[in-house]
């Protein structure tokens, strides 16, 4: 229960504290992912815990981790410690996956970063006419 020193938000400031909307905020109670706190009249409310709580599924989220994978991991954190070993393992699956995919972002830019250069290169006149974007990239050791 919120103290006299502790904010409550509504809906509207806590979506707009997260950074999402109050429908996304309402899916998440709906697969619960959060718990909003409860005034007499029935009225949600949250507080700054809740807060940092939705900050760090979106960390979560923003790593690629799923919903399913997201509420498995509230259910056994709301197990208690005795679940830390399935987090641990889910939290360790998780960053594998989402390194595989920071690599081929990383790759992506790389790309994108050598195509520019290919061009003001050229427009430069430092890139011969007839090398093309193949070979340019052979000279760096760049895959396409």
């Amino acid at each position: 229960m919120a103290t006299a020193t502790t904010p409550r938000y509504s809906i509207g400031a806590f979506a707009q504290a997260v950074g999402l909307t109050a429908p996304t905020l309402r899916y998440y109670e709906n697969e619960g992912l959060i718990e909003p706190h409860r005034l007499a009249n029935g009225r949600r409310y949250y507080e700054e815990t809740d807060v940092n709580w939705v900050k760090f599924l979106l960390h979560l989220k923003g790593t690629g981790m799923s919903i399913s994978e997201l509420k498995q991991y509230v259910e056994w954190r709301a197990a208690g410690d005795s679940t830390i070993p399935q987090r641990l393992e889910l939290l360790k699956k998780v960053k594998a996956d989402f390194l595989v995919q920071f690599n081929e972002v990383q790759h992506h830019l790389q790309i994108l970063n050598d195509k520019i250069n290919w061009y003001e290169e050229k427009e430069a006149g430092v890139t011969q006419d007839h090398e093309d974007f193949a070979t340019y990239l052979q000279r760096f050791g760049h895959r396409e």
